[in-house]
């Protein structure tokens, strides 16, 4: 599979588009869920319920609060020695290891205290300054939406 066709790319109502490089090398059941929530339509319309300058942007909770997740079960964690840098995408999940589902982050910056404890299973290639642009809070007062998620094919 080429990069081309292992990217997601995230349509934001902003007017950019993110272009995430899948990495099923690295957690290839987290690359699998993406895409699988990304070709149902399950990211489309939705928020990023929690954005912090200078750490990550967090999406993926269909119901904006950062308590949901999908109806599919929750995954085993995937964890790697890549680092959380800027620009990194990996999975939100609760104290425990294995209970990421739907929600992720990108990183917004060097975040290396989340080294070894988050699956990684994405980098953004192109669009990064639309990440940058979201507005930030917890939550912020307007949220940034997702209006369309896609496999680049």
């Amino acid at each position: 599979m080429s990069d081309e066709q292992n990217s997601l790319v995230l349509s934001l109502d902003s007017g950019g588009d993110v272009v995430i490089r899948l990495r099923p090398d690295l957690a290839p059941g987290h690359v699998g869920r993406i895409r699988e929530l990304a070709q149902e339509g399950f990211y489309d319309d939705t928020v990023f319920h929690r954005v912090i300058d200078g750490f990550m942007a967090q999406g993926g909770d269909p119901t904006g609060t950062g308590t949901g997740g999908s109806k599919k079960p929750d995954l085993p964690a995937e964890f790697s020695k890549e680092p959380h840098v800027r620009g990194v995408a990996s999975m939100a999940r609760a104290q425990n290891p294995n209970s990421a589902n739907s929600q992720f982050f990108i990183c917004l910056d060097e975040c290396g205290f989340l080294d070894g404890q988050y699956t990684i299973w994405g980098e953004v290639v192109e669009g990064m300054e639309h990440v940058d642009a979201l507005p930030k809070g917890e939550p912020p007062r307007e949220p940034g939406r997702i209006v369309k998620a896609s496999l680049r094919d």
